[in-house]
């Protein structure tokens, strides 16, 4: 396992795990509260998204710094679809019993063409 140094000596790895992380906590966020909090006022679950939300951005914000130190601003957006579409399916199926859909696989293909748009030279 690369150890924190060797991770941070390379800007854009650093980001893409700083943004996995981020993701994490911003599905949870975004959408555990349909699971969970379903029969509570819409303000709890509010406030219940806001604290995960703070940790989301604990990690987003150094990711965003530290890829922008090696990645276009465009890079890093496309770079944050990426990783949210990779975080968020297996959430949608394995955490919200979701079905696998195609529209999964298309989606990701649309983002793979936006992949090769913003990275080539």
């Amino acid at each position: 396992m690369p150890s924190a140094a060797s991770l941070m000596s390379h800007p854009a790895l650093a980001c893409a795990a700083l943004l996995t992380a981020s993701n994490l906590f911003m599905t949870f966020a975004w959408y555990g509260h349909l699971k969970h909090l379903q029969a509570k006022p819409w303000w709890i679950a509010a406030l219940v998204a806001w604290f995960i939300a703070l940790f989301e951005y604990l990690l987003q914000v150094p990711a965003n710094r530290i890829g922008y130190t090696a990645l276009t601003l465009a890079q890093l957006k496309i770079m944050q679809e990426v990783i949210t579409l990779a975080v968020f399916v297996p959430f949608a199926m394995l955490y919200m019993d979701q079905p696998l859909k195609l529209d999964f696989l298309w989606a990701g293909l649309c983002l793979l063409g936006a992949v090769y748009f913003i990275f080539r030279a």
